[in-house]
Order: C-alpha cells, then structure tokens, then sequence
C-alpha cells in the first residue's frame, strides 16, 4: 500500500467532471472529492470524447485545487459504420485510460482505494484496476436512470457489466435512500450500500448578512434548463396564472442550456418575461450566491431528479424550496424546510406559490441552515467517505489501524 506522510492515496474516475470545454459538467463530483479529509490524497482521471479536435488524443495533467488531474480528450470515430466506429471509440478510450494511470501512477504512486463517481464506465475502470493490481474499490452514484418510469438503463452488455461492477465493489454510495432501492430493484446488489448525500460548501454558500429593500418577494429556480427534466415550462404556466392574481413578486431563472431561448420565447407568448421573470443567464460564484441568498424561495418543478445539489445550496443560505415529489427530495425536504408537490400538478404548485406569498415568515432561516451544516457540509460528507474507506480497507486486510 502507497503511503505518503500517513496519507492514503484515492483515485477517483468520474463520469462527468468539469473540463477546458464547459466548467459545469459534474461539479457535485468535484466537490465530493475536495470535501476529502487531509488524510486523503486525491487525484482524478478523468476521459472525455469530443467530436472536433486536430489530434486524436490531447492530454492535460495538473494540479486542480490540490488534486492531481489527468484529463485525456479523445477524438470520436467519424466511420460511416456504426459498429466499426464504436469498435475505433472503444479502443482509443482503453488506450487513453492505460496511459492517464501510468500517468498518475508516476506521479502519486499506486493508489489505496479506487473511487468511481457514476456507472458504468467509471466503475468497468475501477474493475480494471482492482484485477490488475488489487486495488478495492467503491462507488458513488448519482444518475437518475436506474429510476421507475427512466428508460435509459437498457441493453444486456451494459446491464451486465454493470451488475458485475456493482457486485465487486467495496461499497457503493448512491445520493439518496430512493436511488439506492431503485438500484437494487434493477438487480444491482451489493452488501454494503451506504447513503452518501451530496455536498455543500456552507462557508460558501450562506444566509446574506442583509437582505436587499424590495417591494416584491423573490423566487429563484437554478437549472441547466432541459425543460423534460426540470419543466421550466411548467413553472413558466403557473407565473403567468400566478400574476392574475397578484403583482407582489418576481422569479429570477438562473443558468443556461439547450432549452434556453424556447423558455424566453414562451415567457415573451405568456407575457412575463421581463415582469415577472428575469432570465439572469449562467451565474457562478459569489454572484450565483448573492442571487440565491437574496432570495424569498427556491422552487422546482422536476419531472425527475435525485438529489439536486441546488436544493441543499439554498437551504445552506436558508432559503426554503418548493419542489415536486420525485427522487430523493422528500428525504430532505420536510414542512420545515418548504413544501413538496406532485410532479406535473399545475394547480397544486400554484396553490403552494400563492401560500408561501401569504406567509413568507413561517420558516426560519437559522433552522434551514443548521439542517444543511448538518447533513451536507464538507466536513460531514468527508467524514462520511473516510469511514466507507476504511471499512473497505479494514475488510481488504490492507490497513490496520493499530499500527
């Protein structure tokens, strides 16, 4: 076991990771990682397809945040046949992967612990290297496709390995209770399935020491608008009903994505943009933060989620949520942190709205931001995967605590 000054090295290997093309992609993933104890030396591989690109390979290796990151951008087959340029695809992939962990190994050494952030082809790597070197490994699992009513886990190659990865695993930690039985009801077993939520930066994110002067109550929704998962759309029908009955509020859309400008347009054709809805654009940092911790309310309107990370951001500034009732949000969210309703309920999602207008004060601030100090700071969430470690090196005969 590679120990350097009584630290462990873990490698993790995401399926989505922030990268030179887009910052966004997989920041929960980053930020599991950094929320690591100092005992915890990490680093990331982490393989990216691109479809334009003059190399076929393109290597960066850095240190990002104090985490050694390799990141390798392949360039996809543009064969006419589908089956050859699959075959082309999966070999580049192999290759750069073997290269990005000599790559690592060179640099930190062999790892202790290899770590998996989302299924499948992250965890079949982690499989790799637990064969060949006897490495342990664990996952962490986020996607929303193992879900009832999702019909993206399909196929008998992918269902399999994923089966055999799964089952291997030192341990795996889905975000929520939800995702964790819907795993196991798609035949996914392991006996050592532990409840890993996602995390926050409570320093970071905030109640404001002093709220903005206002006339009009502030709701907030954050989102990569994909209006099939997140119904903007929906949100959009129930403001303009909204606004028939009062004018003593505004709803603030924060981000961007493939969706965004077919939302503007039916905010302009419900007549609201830019009265009652205000496009803000993508917002990150302190300015996303001064947006959400100004705020009266964040709402959701998903047709499917997990865990999403901008709930426990908002309860981290104190801000309670009005979100449907899908995935794992009801886990969180109790009547003292917001409401929930049924997905696609128009009519019950305004009556929450309407409520909440009528009774802004009913929640308390201090009581919203204990339960995120609580339940999803670092030093929480760290903890919490630091001791899944050790349980799995303990049971690998690869660390004794008394030495």
């Amino acid at each position: 076991m590679h120990e350097k000054q009584n630290t462990w090295h873990v490698l993790h290997i995401p399926r989505w990771y922030p990268h030179r093309g887009d910052p966004m992609p997989g920041l929960f993933v980053r930020n599991h990682i950094e929320s690591l104890p100092a005992k915890c030396e990490s680093s990331v591989l982490f393989l990216l397809f691109v479809d334009k690109q003059r190399k076929t390979y393109d290597y960066e290796a850095a240190s990002i945040n104090n985490v050694y990151t390799c990141t390798a951008y392949i360039r996809r087959a543009s064969v006419v046949l589908p089956f050859l340029s699959h075959l082309i695809n999966t070999f580049r992939y192999f290759r750069a992967f073997f290269k990005c962990y000599r790559s690592i190994r060179k640099a930190k050494g062999k790892p202790v612990i290899v770590h998996a952030h989302v299924l499948t082809r992250a965890g079949l790597l982690a499989y790799i290297i637990n064969r060949w070197h006897g490495v342990p490994y664990v996952i962490t699992e986020h996607w929303t496709r193992y879900l009832p009513g999702m019909a993206n886990y399909h196929g008998f190659l992918r269902k399999f390995l994923t089966e055999k990865v799964v089952e291997r695993a030192g341990a795996v930690m889905p975000v929520t209770a939800n995702l964790r039985d819907a795993m196991r009801n798609n035949n996914l077993y392991n006996q050592h399935y532990v409840v890993v939520p996602n995390v926050v930066d409570v320093n970071k994110f905030r109640p404001a020491s002093q709220i903005e002067p206002r006339s009009k109550k502030v709701l907030v929704h954050l989102s990569c608008f994909t209006d099939q998962q997140k119904n903007i759309s929906g949100i959009l029908r129930v403001i303009s009903r909204l606004k028939e009955k009062r004018n003593d509020f505004v709803l603030k859309l924060i981000g961007d994505g493939e969706d965004f400008e077919k939302m503007k347009q039916l905010a302009e054709e419900l007549n609201v943009l830019n009265s009652f809805v205000i496009f803000t654009g993508l917002k990150q940092d302190e300015a996303l933060v001064g947006l959400l911790n100004q705020a009266d309310l964040m709402i959701m309107f998903s047709n499917y989620e997990n865990l999403p990370v901008v709930i426990l951001e908002s309860f981290a500034c104190g801000v309670p949520v009005i979100s449907t009732r899908v995935g794992g949000i009801h886990e969180h969210l109790n009547e003292d942190m917001g409401r929930l309703v049924e997905p696609g309920n128009e009519d019950q999602f305004l009556e929450a709205l309407n409520d909440f207008l009528d009774n802004p004060g009913v929640y308390s601030k201090e009581k919203i931001r204990k339960y995120a100090v609580d339940h999803f700071s670092s030093q929480v969430i760290g903890d919490s995967y630091l001791a899944v470690y050790t349980d799995v090196l303990l049971g690998a005969g690869m660390y004794k605590p008394w030495l």
